[in-house]
């Protein structure tokens, strides 16, 4: 049957897919849109299984609260291609994934793909559509969630990460301090709040590793204790977000930092999600 470039062009506003895809697609669907659209998301799922093996180390990283500041979500929709991942389209997709998870607060990923979005399809299913469109893997691939008094978020330059911070108090100096120290987090990579959050075979292999190096310095074995403690004290301050040094003003900690904001100020907790 005759398809007509008005139904072609219905057709591709309603899948964002090529001309020539929706084209094909209306003709074996024999001008119906439903069935079209189900060609059209089949192929998705067949390219998707093709390009299942492939490494998907671009994409945009989404960080954001609710409007109270008191919840926060990140989410992570990941492409092969740097291209793909400066599309306004691709980004518009990931920041409607984030604004229906920071709406209803799905438990993990599996449930945030279920969610439903325009057209009744579901998030999956949506992204399998994407990958049909571009012939690239795409997925989402991290999703994180904060509940605290008050929430600060921070995406670093070109979406390539995204944090959020929790604290103990939630008014317009603390939401100011969260983002700094949401940016910290970006930049130096802390792996927990302080040194009680790091597991105890992280802490001793730190410091077995410290007493290995004194003693292949030639440091007298009985030195060996206090020296490893030594180092795996620099190991907390590198490590731990208190520890750290600020980086807006190096002469106090992000501890430090807090307490001259607002006395009792505290970081409770942290997600960070980066591309890679």
């Amino acid at each position: 049957m005759a398809i007509s470039a008005k139904d072609v062009k219905k057709l591709r506003d309603m899948t964002g897919s090529g001309m020539m895809d929706c084209k094909k697609a209306l003709a074996e669907a024999e001008g119906d849109f439903d069935k079209a659209i189900e060609i059209l998301r089949k192929r998705g799922e067949k390219v998707a299984a093709k390009r299942g093996d492939r490494e998907a180390n671009e994409g945009v990283v989404i960080a954001q609260v609710n409007d109270a500041n008191d919840y926060g979500v990140i989410v992570r929709l990941s492409s092969e291609t740097d291209f793909v991942a400066k599309n306004d389209d691709f980004v518009a997709f990931a920041q409607k994934v984030a604004d229906l998870a920071l709406e209803n607060r799905p438990a993990d990923l599996n449930a945030l793909n279920g969610l439903k979005m325009e057209g009744n399809l579901t998030i999956g299913e949506k992204v399998t559509e994407m990958v049909g469109k571009i012939n690239e893997k795409i997925s989402i691939t991290a999703y994180e969630q904060l509940s605290a008094p008050l929430v600060a978020p921070y995406i670093h330059s070109g979406y390539r990460a995204g944090v959020l911070v929790a604290l103990t108090k939630n008014n317009e100096a603390a939401f100011d301090a969260g983002r700094d120290v949401a940016m910290q987090v970006a930049a130096m990579k802390p792996i927990a709040v302080n040194k009680e959050g790091i597991d105890q075979a992280t802490v001793d292999q730190e410091l077995d590793i410290a007493m290995d190096l004194a003693r292949q310095e030639g440091k007298p074995e009985a030195m060996l204790e206090k020296i490893g403690q030594g180092r795996l004290n620099k190991f907390y301050k590198e490590n731990t977000l208190e520890a750290q040094a600020f980086v807006k003003s190096d002469k106090q900690t992000v501890a430090q930092y807090l307490d001259s904001v607002e006395k009792g100020l505290k970081v409770t907790d942290f997600k960070h999600v980066a591309l890679g």
